[in-house]
């Protein structure tokens, strides 16, 4: 017979286990099973975990000895003592922790040890990138480059106001007055300098989450908000547009969102579609799905990308006109990681000004599509007598190969 108290104390223990309903603290996400099963990698850290998430998978494992290198280098050199993050990283347990969308397993103690290690590995790579380091192992190209990308995935984050506090908190004690010790937002535009096309002011940044927020932002580049419509545009492919006889030209904004139409010209700002082009726009997509669902301004970008590169065929025709920069070599290929970064994708509405671009693309591309169907017409059947000679002649074919064959 079933024993009730047991059943409502194991009730009981899951409903205290239960994760607090989703509120606006929340900012790092798991990738959902359906979006990241496209492209695992895409979302999951090649050299180093950041962060709860991925602690203790095994082919990161062999970072952690560097992270604890980086994070006494860092106290050291700012005459910092570890007690002094401890307690402050403890004070704000609960709120780092509700800053993740799951559920973490890890005791608070164990948390504040890998927010304490991951934020010091993380502010003296900063603070070395800047000012020159004598790591020959890391510094090297591919683990440079590694690191750098994986600091950028959704997943793989902490909470930017903590980096922020406790780099505060080392400066604080710092003794080398020669230098002039620039904010961590600052410090944090350099190291991800290359990514500021626009060259977007540290000063102009009023919020920040973390570094995949922060990447959002620079696609951005200072882009304000504006109207959503729920209406759908229709976006035929680069070669149909080209066939029907619509022009394309490179901008020169470096804001990728900044597409315009004109006289038959549809103008896009340049793009490079490389290695690692698939994964920074997955994770930013993968943020404005659960943070920005109604700003998601990076994913309908990702979206006329989509519709309009269908083939290899569309990737050359970009390429050609100086828009596309093919770093992959195969059309093909970039024609696939193009198409496919949107998939499985949730985006309820457009700006009102894309849908308004499309709008007016779509009616000179329907325009130029009938005109050329009529102009082959004229061409090739100006009048029924025209139209009846053809039938004649090919009528008179038929009748000829048949009598061929009847003769043999």
């Amino acid at each position: 017979m079933m024993n009730t108290d047991d059943v409502v104390k194991d009730v009981k223990g899951m409903l205290e286990r239960a994760r607090p309903p989703i509120t606006k603290e929340y900012c790092i996400y798991r990738v959902p099973q359906l979006i990241r099963q496209l492209n695992q990698e895409a979302y999951t850290p090649k050299v180093v975990s950041i962060g709860p998430y991925h602690h203790n998978s095994p082919h990161l494992l062999n970072m952690e000895r560097h992270k604890v290198m980086y994070f006494k280098s860092f106290l050291q050199r700012t005459n910092t003592s570890m007690e002094s993050w401890i307690h402050y990283i403890a004070s704000k347990e609960p709120l780092i922790r509700h800053c993740y969308s799951d559920a973490l397993q890890f005791t608070p103690n164990k948390l504040v040890e890998i927010i304490c290690v991951d934020s010091g590995f993380i502010l003296e790579l900063f603070w070395t990138s800047n000012y020159g380091t004598d790591d020959m192992y890391l510094s090297t190209p591919w683990f440079g480059t590694r690191i750098f990308c994986d600091l950028l995935l959704l997943e793989n984050q902490l909470p930017f106001f903590v980096l922020h506090d406790l780099f505060c908190l080392s400066m604080a004690n710092f003794g080398n007055y020669d230098i002039d010790i620039p904010p961590f937002i600052l410090l944090t535009f350099k190291y991800f300098q290359s990514l500021n096309k626009s060259n977007l002011s540290s000063g102009l940044i009023t919020t920040c989450h973390h570094f995949t927020d922060l990447l959002r932002t620079f696609y951005l580049c200072g882009r304000r908000e504006a109207r959503r419509s729920d209406q759908w545009p229709h976006i035929p492919s680069v070669t149909k547009l080209s066939e029907a006889g619509i022009k394309f030209a490179s901008t020169e904004s470096k804001c990728l969102l900044n597409l315009s139409f004109s006289r038959r010209v549809l103008k896009l700002p340049k793009f490079r579609v490389a290695d690692d082009t698939e994964e920074l726009f997955r994770n930013m997509v993968a943020l404005e799905q659960f943070h920005y669902p109604g700003e998601g301004y990076i994913t309908e970008y990702a979206l006329v990308l989509q519709y309009l590169v269908n083939t290899g065929k569309d990737v050359d025709i970009l390429v050609r006109d100086g828009i596309m920069e093919n770093l992959l070599g195969d059309s093909d290929a970039a024609a696939e990681r193009t198409k496919r970064l949107c998939r499985n994708i949730v985006l309820s509405n457009f700006s009102s000004d894309y849908v308004s671009l499309w709008q007016e693309l779509d009616a000179s591309y329907k325009s130029r599509h009938l005109k050329l169907k009529s102009t082959l017409r004229c061409d090739y059947c100006k009048g029924p007598w025209q139209t009846a000679a053809i039938l004649l002649i090919y009528l008179v074919f038929v009748l000829t190969v048949s009598s061929i064959w009847q003769t043999k």
